[in-house]
């Protein structure tokens, strides 16, 4: 077992590498955004052999949601009571609309519902770490996850530049610039690179917001695995999701262990640092399933649902920052 996964593995860990390395002199690109890229890259110019994919599987999946549970640590149960109940009630917002509509909009140009609540998910809560997620209890297609995660990096992306420009044409404080910029871009690392060109104002409780968000990912996670559980029944040859999954858990009790105080700075800073790598593997792992010849055939729907939820989400987020705020 462990030698089967062993060289997609090892491929990993050099993406991971090379990804960090640029990212020491290139502080401003996130390492994550840098090995999707490459695995994309690598995946589109050779064709990339089947002893190979078995540690991109795991990588793409293990290791991703081992990164998503440590993400838990991050987060702080009092730095979301200090953003206050106005700001917390639009967090959730932020997520519930934010899905209700795009799986709204995404019903109406024909898609598939686990097209529809991969992309919902992913846009709404934390990128493509929700995709995964959703895809583990869901089961969707392959060539959906890999269209909802292309279309999570290229449009979170495009907010990078897009929120701060925005921020100062609208006449946006620092703080409220980075609280919009936590509750409508989609990824962490992009939440972080936009609030950064915006101002210290803006990075601290831009940071909070995209947690809290992230936070949100147990309570949506339960909701479909119940919807799932339910929909397979009884029936005993169909295996069904666990009622809510285990790196879930995982997740909530770092996110309570951070919140008690107990664990020491040194432990917390070692933490992240595995975060960080861990999810970066994931994501090169995950670009290497973003084919050329895959997305061409996914088609245009899913683009046009995608410029629809970012929009959304981002109006939702604008709209509840300023009324809170």
């Amino acid at each position: 077992m462990i030698a089967a996964l062993l060289p997609g593995v090892t491929l990993c860990v050099l993406a991971t590498a090379i990804a960090v390395t640029v990212n020491y002199f290139l502080p401003t690109i996130s390492p994550l955004l840098i090995a999707i890229v490459l695995g994309a890259i690598l995946t589109n110019a050779v064709r990339i052999p089947e002893h190979i994919q078995p540690g991109l599987q795991f990588s793409a999946k293990r290791l991703l949601r081992v990164g998503v549970a440590l993400l838990g640590l991050q987060l702080m149960l009092r730095n979301i009571v200090d953003l206050g109940w106005g700001m917390i009630v639009v967090v959730i917002a932020i997520v519930f609309l934010g899905i209700a509509g795009t799986m709204f909009a995404g019903k109406l140009l024909g898609l598939s519902w686990t097209q529809r609540v991969l992309i919902a998910c992913g846009f709404s809560i934390c990128g493509a770490a929700a995709v995964a997620a959703v895809d583990g209890v869901i089961d969707a297609g392959e060539q959906e996850v890999v269209a909802a995660v292309a279309l999570v990096i290229l449009f979170g992306t495009l907010m990078i530049p897009a929120i701060p420009l925005l921020s100062h044409a609208f006449g946006l404080s620092g703080r409220t610039a980075g609280l919009w910029a936590g509750g409508s871009i989609h990824e962490v690392a992009q939440v972080v690179a936009a609030s950064s060109a915006i101002g210290g104002a803006a990075l601290g409780a831009a940071v909070v917001v995209k947690l809290a968000r992230v936070l949100m990912l147990a309570p949506v996670m339960l909701i479909l695995s119940v919807r799932q559980r339910n929909r397979l029944g009884a029936d005993v040859e169909v295996k069904r999701p666990p009622l809510v999954p285990l790196f879930v858990v995982a997740f909530v009790v770092c996110v309570l262990l951070r919140s008690s105080g107990l664990l020491p700075g040194v432990i917390l800073d070692d933490a992240k640092t595995v975060q960080s790598v861990l999810l970066t593997a994931a994501m090169f792992a995950l670009g290497c399933g973003v084919r050329a010849s895959t997305i061409a055939k996914v088609g245009a729907r899913p683009l046009v649902l995608a410029v629809a939820s970012t929009v959304w989400v981002a109006t939702i987020a604008l709209a509840g920052v300023l009324i809170a705020s």
